[in-house]
């Protein structure tokens, strides 16, 4: 598919920045990070690649993470992504809000699923590894109209 904007997507890092990650993320339009960033110098990092959108998680705390939104809505491109850490917050009908797809963390299991007209994607955890889960980060590729495509990225770690 040829696409627009290829997005990239990153969610709790929890203060780890892997340099795989960053590769793998490497020519995203845009990057968002889906919450439990755990570190200001994460999204510090990310934006040397691309412009950043993040949201706040669960775990983030203190004064760098009350200015991170708890949901946000990207658009891009006439695409509308709804952003937010834990998916059962959830708090509307995502085909009647005209959403393209919702990007979402906390539970660290990476997941791509069309849910009506909606792509639901976690991208899973690209921070430290945590419940022998696989380490990853996704991409977005949006085309026209309401096309996109979503990809899994499982990052290669020594540790």
């Amino acid at each position: 598919m040829r696409s627009c904007a290829l997005i990239g997507l990153i969610s709790d890092t929890h203060g780890l920045i892997r340099p795989e990650a960053l590769k793998a993320l490497r020519g995203s339009d845009l990057i968002i990070h889906c919450g439990d960033v755990g570190d200001p110098v994460v999204l510090d990092v990310l934006e040397t690649l691309a412009p950043v959108r993040a949201i706040r998680g669960n775990n983030d705390r203190g004064p760098w993470a009350n200015r991170l939104p708890p949901q946000d809505l990207v658009e891009v491109g006439g695409h509308a992504i709804l952003v937010l850490h834990d998916l059962a917050e959830l708090d509307r009908d995502t085909d009647a809000a005209g959403l393209t797809a919702l990007a979402f963390g906390h539970s660290h299991k990476p997941v791509i699923e069309k849910r009506g007209g909606v792509l639901f994607i976690n991208p899973g955890s690209a921070g430290p590894r945590r419940f022998r889960l696989p380490v990853t980060v996704a991409t977005l590729a949006l085309g026209s109209g309401r096309r996109c495509e979503a990809k899994i990225v499982r990052l290669t770690i020594s540790k």
